[in-house]
């Protein structure tokens, strides 16, 4: 944590010449969802490089074609259809999203219980204090749309905004019916809890429980820190690309929740599950990744596969990209920071999926075929396209051999809400196959 305010201290201090004198009210800036000005779309071999085949400009943000050479193949399903039980690979649905019948509540089916509490920042040691970010009122995101990257490095970008704070946070935790207390249960560590995407969710488990589709597990929606992107708690907390946040959960999450909701949650790393959306969907997997003996089963919904990192990682210039993807910079060796000197370390090109043994992780996501693309204008990185940046993980993860299965969604934006109405039940059913159900 001291780290992390050093680094994020100076960085704004080397950053302190970019901040005009006096500041005027500006018109906000909002998301950009096109190639960004300055970018590099015409020559693969130079840093930075935005690729625009197969993709459509009349919407935005574009719709992208799934038939594109860039996308690894997948087998197109009849519209209105969802993969058979347990299929692993790449599909296509859509563009029809009727929600699932699982999604409506059932009078004969019991109903769990939800227990709720709040943390603060203040009761926390990893993400204390929190980080805050100064947009201009009514602006979301406004102070980073119109943010520098450093000199030579459109991948890096400056936040002067940022400051230490206090956030707090909600965390509701569902207990099924068929729970019986004392026992050890599976569960489901969901990031951004509270969101509207997650309406159906425990209705959904409900039924599936009720149906034994799914054990009865524990779900535990964990509210973000706030704000988005770089510079803020939420960013800090799902887009940086370590196992922090994972600790975070362990030791400072759990504990509270088998106390407030009297319930006692397995250490078996294969009843635990991590599902998110945007950039708790990275997280989800990310959690996985670095600790696949706490995380095994991931469930994601348009996850920010991409390079939303920040404070900028001299070790992990890509942030997220680098999950699948080498950093699209220029091509030289990675830095590292040991005793306070920079240092060469790996080369550059050594994604962390592809140069990993396969780890024991199951995997289910999703995207739309009109996700987000350079939402912000300030970043022509080669590195801020959802939909690409799903489909290439789709590829390594095939190329490694491991469980999964991915869905690109047509007729369907960012967190898709008909989308995930249409494909949580059978998601959820997908993820926990093989997990035994009393």
């Amino acid at each position: 944590m001291n780290n992390i305010l050093a680094v994020l201290a100076g960085t704004m201090m080397s950053a302190a010449w970019l901040i005009p004198g006096a500041r005027g009210e500006t018109a906000c800036v909002t998301q950009n969802m096109a190639v960004p000005a300055g970018a590099n779309t015409s020559d693969k071999a130079a840093p930075f490089f935005i690729d625009t085949t197969g993709l459509d400009f009349k919407t935005a943000p574009p719709t992208r074609d799934p038939s594109n050479p860039n996308y690894p193949r997948a087998s197109e399903l009849p519209d209105g259809t969802l993969p058979p039980s347990g299929a692993e690979g790449n599909f296509i649905i859509g563009p029809t999203h009727a929600p699932a019948p699982e999604t409506a509540a059932k009078q004969d089916v019991p109903r769990g219980a939800i227990t709720s509490f709040t943390l603060s920042s203040k009761d926390s040691v990893i993400y204390n204090p929190g980080l805050i970010r100064d947009d201009p009122a009514g602006c979301n995101n406004g102070s980073i749309m119109v943010a520098m990257t450093a000199p030579g490095d459109k991948s890096n970008m400056v936040v002067t905004t940022s400051h230490p704070g206090t956030w707090t946070r909600t965390i509701d935790v569902y207990v099924p019916a068929q729970y019986v207390r004392g026992t050890e249960a599976p569960f489901i560590v969901i990031g951004d809890g509270g969101s509207t995407a997650y309406k159906d969710l425990l209705t959904t488990l409900d039924n599936l429980i009720a149906q034994r589709r799914v054990p009865p597990m524990i779900a535990i929606q964990i509210g973000n820190g706030g704000q988005d992107a770089q510079g803020s708690e939420r960013g800090r907390e799902y887009d940086t690309v370590s196992g922090t946040y994972t600790q975070f959960v362990e030791r400072e999450v759990l504990p509270l929740v088998e106390q407030h909701a009297g319930v006692k949650l397995t250490k078996n790393p294969d009843g635990r599950a991590s599902m998110g959306l945007s950039s708790s969907g990275a997280a989800a997997f990310t959690m996985a990744w670095f600790h696949p003996e706490l995380y095994r089963r991931v469930l994601a919904f348009s996850p920010t596969l991409v390079n939303q990192q920040w404070p900028h990682d001299p070790s992990l210039r890509g942030g997220a990209w680098e999950h699948h993807s080498s950093w699209a910079g220029p091509n030289s060796p990675n830095l590292t920071i040991e005793a306070g000197v920079l240092s060469a370390s790996e080369p550059s090109g050594a994604p962390l999926v592809p140069s990993a043994p396969t780890k024991p992780i199951r995997f289910w996501f999703e995207v739309g075929d009109q996700d987000l693309f350079y939402p912000n204008p300030v970043l022509p990185d080669g590195m801020h396209d959802w939909t690409l940046s799903n489909e290439l993980m789709a590829k390594v993860l095939a190329d490694k051999g491991y469980h999964y299965q991915f869905l690109f969604a047509r007729n369907a934006r960012h967190v898709d809400r008909p989308t995930i109405a249409q494909t949580l039940p059978a998601a959820l059913e997908w993820l926990w196959k093989g997990y035994p159900i009393p």
